[in-house]
């Protein structure tokens, strides 16, 4: 019997018939989820303080609000190179908690129950992790949208963490508590506006407004990392001569913000500015070989900066086990 070898136009037809046939046809794996759940914490070390990577969850969103000044086609086809869907968008939610001396910071609170169904799973990967809500005495917000502060209070609205020290920057707290923003901004951007102010008037929370280079504790400080919000920060840490910088969303995609750092997002505030904070954290990721962590880069987020010509490739971290 001859072998039967069918032309491209023929598997073509087949995997149209066939959806079960579509990955060998397009030449592409993809993965799906597990049977079971996949362990939502990371724990790692910097120099010699410990780090756990805790996961609030996912959300997906239209592409069409990634790279808004760019060629939709161009777009396209980055995210099918990267075998990422041309539609819609898959982001992981990585909070950093830094365990070092007396301090135990918390770099954002996550969604809660009240933004996306398949967010607000910190608490829960926290648990997991073995770490108490009551021993976090810092949490740090980077910025004010709901996946990084809605999760600051329970079901009664008091504060999730009562005994730690709020910290948000000055210019941060002041742009979403100025006086009619509400009715500034578009009608979308309306449950965004109530939700932040809601969230930075929850009982029992006392507010540390700060400004750049602040330090939270031994080896922790905040930087301005503005753009993608007006007072947008980031958490630079450093022990036994390592460094790392958590992102929050100044950097939101592991491979179109290292390969073209000129496009932004519909969700970054001033897209200018967002590009030159993103050329400016890059080039000193690069120059200070410091790791990096991207809130929504695929879990744990944690990884290097390399220098690839006039752009960047993100070079995720080695895990290593004991």
């Amino acid at each position: 019997m001859p072998l039967l070898k069918p032309t491209r136009r023929e598997l073509l037809k087949i995997a149209a018939a066939m959806p079960a046939l579509t990955l060998p046809a397009m030449g592409r794996a993809q993965l799906g989820a597990p049977a079971a759940e996949n362990p939502g914490y990371f724990r790692v070390t910097l120099g010699d303080t410990r780090l756990t990577i805790l996961s609030d969850g996912f959300f997906s969103l239209p592409t069409d609000g990634q790279a808004v000044n760019a060629d939709r086609d161009e777009v396209k086809a980055f995210l099918e190179a990267h075998y990422l869907s041309p539609e819609m968008g898959y982001s992981h939610t990585n909070h950093l908690l830094v365990e070092t001396g007396d301090a135990t910071v918390l770099v954002d609170v996550g969604s809660g129950f009240r933004f996306i169904d398949t967010a607000g799973r910190l608490l829960d990967n926290m648990a997991a992790a073995g770490v108490d809500p009551g021993d976090v005495t810092h949490v740090v917000i980077t910025h004010a949208h709901p996946d990084h502060i809605w999760g600051i209070r329970d079901d009664f609205d008091e504060a999730i963490f009562p005994d730690a020290e709020y910290i948000i920057g000055e210019t941060e707290h002041g742009f979403w508590m100025q006086d009619g923003l509400a009715g500034q901004v578009d009608p979308e951007m309306q449950q965004f506006v109530v939700g932040a102010v809601n969230s930075i008037e929850t009982d029992g929370v006392e507010w540390t407004l700060v400004g750049d280079g602040h330090e939270v504790a031994p080896g922790i400080r905040l930087i301005d990392t503005p753009g993608h919000t007006p007072g947008h920060m980031s958490l630079v840490l450093e022990s036994g001569g390592q460094q790392l910088i958590a992102l929050g969303d100044s950097m939101s995609h592991a491979y179109m913000n290292f390969a073209q750092p000129g496009w932004y997002n519909g969700f970054d505030m001033d897209g200018d500015v967002t590009v030159a904070t993103r050329k400016r954290l890059l080039d000193m990721a690069v120059a200070d070989r410091m790791a990096v962590l991207g809130y929504h880069f695929p879990f744990p987020g944690v990884g290097h900066v390399m220098a690839d010509g006039d752009a960047y490739r993100f070079v995720p971290a080695l895990w290593q086990f004991d």
